[in-house]
């Protein structure tokens, strides 16, 4: 049985560049914990920024995974 990927995107507010991550439940408890916006690096012009989970992973957001298995 697979496990099933989440798609987390993501666009720097400075510069516009995109990101796009795709990790499991259990990887997204470890790099982002439970909290409602996730940290980002931009990998172009490295500003941090904060964007909200619902924005960033629909569906990890709507499946409220990190509720019921964290």
């Amino acid at each position: 049985m697979t496990k099933k990927n989440y798609e987390i995107k993501t666009a720097c507010p400075q510069c516009g560049c995109s990101a796009v991550s795709h990790l499991t439940a259990e990887e997204i408890r470890k790099k982002f914990g439970d909290v409602p916006n996730v940290e980002m690096e931009c990998g172009a012009c490295m500003m941090k920024y904060s964007t909200p989970m619902e924005t960033a992973c629909p569906e990890w957001d709507k499946e409220c995974k990190m509720k019921k298995e964290g």
